[in-house]
């Protein structure tokens, strides 16, 4: 639908590839104002390039003080509003067992998936209830309603970031801001260059339609879930696995 965000404002986290870099330009290509957040710099110049977004801001989401910085940096280049938040920054940590995973990554996988979402997440609000409007759609993944062997700490980080909706969702439920979040299955994006091929292809295995979800189809869902169409749907859980987890 051409023309769905004209007017609207948006900031994207992990923008700079794959489910972040596609939301950005589908948000942009129809009349959004996007700032793009990402920690890598090259990728972030390119990506601005790429998708025709109004503003960048390289950062690590893990931090706190980052993200308010760049929340406020961007409101700046965005005239002062915000609308839309798509949180789809996100890591994948080592493909190891509980026994023997590495503390260092467990605490990284959810500083930057689950507290820097939440970051994000807070540092948005504010901003929104100032307009009286806003749609936020968190990145969550299947791993976090079934959780993936080898793969804990992205499985319970993903799964915090949708208790995480669920409570925002129905804090903000009075208000015209809707909080909302997707779990995709398997996409295959620069994501997999973080885990074994072992780990992909159980993950292959485990989608009833027999194939990796593609990124547009997951944009698509998000994109609905970032306009003014989604209206009374808040705190809601999104699937897009492929028939792997219909709940």
């Amino acid at each position: 639908m051409q023309g769905r965000f004209e007017g609207r404002t948006a900031v994207v986290t992990g923008a700079a590839s794959g489910i972040g870099l596609d939301v950005a330009t589908r948000l942009a290509a129809e009349g959004a104002r996007v700032s793009l957040w990402d920690l890598n710099a090259e990728a972030l110049a390119a990506a601005q390039a790429a998708s025709g977004a109004a503003d960048t801001q390289v950062l690590d989401i893990a931090d706190a003080t980052q993200v308010e910085r760049a929340m406020a940096a961007s409101l700046e280049a965005l005239g002062g509003r915000l609308d839309v938040l798509v949180a789809s920054a996100g890591i994948t940590g080592p493909n190891a067992t509980v026994r023997d995973y590495p503390t260092e990554a467990w605490q990284r996988v959810i500083d930057v998936n689950l507290n820097g979402l939440f970051y994000c997440n807070r540092a948005a609000v504010p901003a929104m209830e100032r307009n009286g409007y806003g749609r936020i759609v968190n990145v969550a993944s299947v791993a976090g309603k079934e959780g993936n062997p080898n793969a804990a700490a992205y499985s319970a980080s993903k799964a915090g970031v949708i208790g995480l909706t669920k409570s925002l969702g129905k804090e903000l439920a009075r208000t015209e801001i809707r909080v909302n979040c997707v779990t995709p299955a398997a996409v295959r994006t620069p994501i997999f260059d973080q885990m074994t091929q072992q780990h992909i292809d159980f993950m292959l295995s485990k989608i009833p339609v027999g194939r990796f979800g593609e990124i547009g189809e997951v944009t698509s869902l998000i994109c609905w879930l970032a306009s003014a169409e989604c209206s009374f749907s808040t705190g809601a859980v999104f699937d897009v696995s492929g028939g792997r987890a219909t709940y």
